[in-house]
């Protein structure tokens, strides 16, 4: 932790308690801090270097306020945005951990709760992107996860912070977490909502493997995989995965934007048509020894009913054939 860091915890800010850094990144810390009647909340703060920027702290609680607007079940709920002193700050609800956190600890997860989180984090995005707004960072790290399951998105507009800031001032800082960035976004390009369905792609593929599809330390080759490279078939890892799921992340991983989703409806309905397939299958999985019982078992009636018959017809012919002796004598 740095001095900075250290000097925070313990002490009020606004009108919150912040108690222990809970992470950080790039241009803020995360803190775990409580409202004065006992709430836990979460704490992002600048850090000094960006807080005592005036431009990027415009940009920075523009964003914040904007992101706050989004209220929805997906989408982290954004408790006030504020200044105390030096430090600029937004806090909002405290999860029980991120996706990444839970890959960490857990490794690559099922592929049925991965479903159920690209769900959540689906519709989250369409809200988002109904109302023009772009995440642009979307990563394990920004899926939260509640206590019960359930995923919401995190740090919306922060990355359109910091990329305005960049533009206006010339100040060299990565935009964006480069393992997740569209190929749009490594050329340059301008973008749409379809470039956080190519970071949804590297979010379900590291949740589906452990892995990010490209990984490299140079920036540029980095940059040039997205581009270029296709990723590596995620059945080749995890044969168990079905073809369905693959094939959403596949085409969320297009490099072309057009063949990606058009938007977050077209994806909740692959979703939804993957967890629809695999509940049959689970169905069906789970009566196969009672299914075999049936047909082992069968209607003991329509079994008798042969032998009924040809002793029928054996009847018959004894019959038969008793008349055909009397009559000859």
């Amino acid at each position: 932790m740095t001095n900075a860091a250290t000097d925070l915890v313990g002490h009020p800010l606004g009108p919150y308690q912040l108690e222990r850094l809970l992470g950080q990144g790039g241009f803020a810390w995360v803190f775990v801090g409580r409202e004065a009647d006992g709430t836990p909340v979460a704490v992002k703060v600048l850090k000094p270097r960006y807080a005592g920027d005036p431009q990027f702290e415009s940009r920075f609680r523009n964003e914040s306020e904007t992101a706050a607007k989004l209220e929805h079940p997906n989408i982290i709920r954004i408790r006030s945005v504020g200044k105390s002193g030096a430090n600029v700050y937004f806090a909002m609800d405290l999860c029980a951990e991120s996706l990444g956190t839970r890959i960490a600890n857990e490794g690559p997860l099922a592929e049925d709760e991965i479903v159920r989180i690209a769900r959540d984090v689906t519709n989250g995005l369409a809200f988002a992107h109904r109302r023009g707004v772009i995440h642009r960072d979307l990563k394990v790290d920004n899926v939260l996860l509640h206590s019960d399951g359930s995923a919401v998105l995190t740090d919306f507009g922060i990355a359109r912070a910091i990329s305005g800031y960049v533009a206006s001032t010339g100040v060299n800082m990565t935009i964006g977490t480069p393992h997740y960035l569209s190929p749009e976004q490594a050329q340059g390009r301008s973008i749409d909502q379809r470039a956080d369905f190519y970071a949804l792609g590297v979010t379900l593929y590291k949740a589906a493997t452990g892995e990010v599809p490209f990984t490299s330390a140079d920036w540029f080759e980095l940059a040039r995989m997205h581009v270029e490279d296709p990723p590596p078939p995620l059945r080749k890892k995890r044969p168990e995965l079905s073809k369905r799921f693959e094939r959403v992340v596949i085409k969320c991983l297009a490099k072309h934007p057009d063949d990606r989703y058009r938007n977050a409806t077209e994806l909740l309905a692959d979703l939804e048509e993957v967890q629809e397939k695999r509940r049959a299958t689970a169905e069906i999985g789970m009566a196969p020894v009672g299914t075999r019982r049936i047909l082992a078992i069968r209607d003991p009636r329509r079994k008798a009913l042969p032998w009924l018959l040809l002793a029928g017809v054996a009847v018959a012919l004894i019959a038969a054939v008793a008349l055909i002796v009397r009559l000859m004598r």
